[in-house]
């Protein structure tokens, strides 16, 4: 979620053009150029507490949903998340076609699927399975974009993940819950395109700030349709915002630190390890206990993502 998206893209996204910064499928920011080399330890240890804080996110989501329903809560987050960038970005409205402005509503689009349908997922299966199958959706973009023989044994390791994943029982994961994880992939391979193409057309973070207002017309009707008055009390309110800066804020800050000490490909690894840590949020905050054959399934599919954004680093620009 990886929610706005929570999560980060592990298969090495097209940069947007944007200058100076762009976003990542989470909706946190990115810059366009990085410093080569491997990079700091410290800049390393900002990218993985902003992947903690993100994961860690999503978990505090999940316990928010017996109250206020996965549709509630993010409709809380996105429109939480779109009122403080409306308010710190102020994005000028005009002298825009309106080829840009359906450039930024599809990218809206494309993040508000994404937060319901993951959402949706993690409130039937356990979060480190959800995300392990909604990495797929940018990893296959990834190889895609690499086009190179090499990229077809990524592709083999992640499918041998989800088979083991199957193996170990998709009916005991809920069919609907796996189904709605990988539409959330689906909307993250969306996400990238549009992200990029967005960053081309409008400045700073002001298309992001965009995309984000109209995520949130497209997801508060269903957060109110669904929790009704219970968004407005101060219980959930407050939750909602620890969901939002937990998710958002939070990275937003240290990936932008982080991006000023690591190349970019280093960040794209190491956000690679999503699934993974978010199966550590599931267990740790949810009690949500995976199998030895789940585990090595996880490990499986963030290698496939590690080693797809090592492959497809040379191929920026494609998509």
């Amino acid at each position: 979620m990886t929610q706005t998206s929570a999560r980060t893209d592990p298969a090495g996204e097209t940069p947007p053009a944007s200058p100076g910064a762009g976003t990542t499928p989470a909706g946190r920011v990115r810059t366009v150029t990085a410093p080569a080399g491997v990079g700091s330890l410290g800049g390393i240890g900002l990218v993985l507490a902003g992947a903690v804080s993100v994961q860690f996110g999503s978990a505090v989501a999940a316990l928010l949903f017996p109250r206020a329903g996965a549709l509630g809560v993010v409709a809380l987050r996105v429109t939480i998340a779109a009122v403080l960038l409306l308010a710190v970005c102020r994005p000028r409205l005009r002298g825009y076609s309106r080829a840009d402005w359906a450039v930024v509503g599809a990218f809206g689009l494309a993040l508000g699927g994404m937060n319901i349908l993951f959402y949706q997922a993690i409130d039937r299966i356990p979060l480190g399975p959800a995300v392990t199958l909604e990495v797929l959706g940018p990893l296959v973009l990834s190889i895609a974009a690499a086009r190179r023989a090499v990229s077809l044994v990524w592709a083999g390791a992640a499918l041998v993940g989800v088979f083991l994943l199957g193996q170990d029982g998709f009916g005991r994961l809920d069919l609907a819950g796996a189904a709605f994880a990988l539409g959330a992939g689906a909307m993250w391979a969306a996400y990238i395109v549009f992200n990029s193409r967005t960053g081309a057309r409008f400045p700073r973070l002001d298309g992001l700030a965009l995309a984000m207002a109209v995520a949130a017309l497209m997801s508060l009707p269903l957060g109110i349709g669904s929790a009704g008055a219970t968004l407005l009390q101060p219980g959930v309110l407050g939750l909602g915002l620890a969901v939002a800066l937990l998710s958002s804020g939070l990275p937003y800050t240290l990936e932008l630190l982080a991006l000023r000490r690591l190349p970019a490909p280093t960040f794209a690894v190491l956000m690679s390890l999503a699934p993974a840590i978010a199966a550590l949020a599931g267990f740790l905050v949810l009690g949500q206990e995976l199998s030895p054959l789940q585990c090595l399934a996880i490990a499986l599919v963030v290698g496939a993502s590690a080693g797809a954004v090592r492959t497809g680093r040379t191929t920026r620009g494609k998509l």
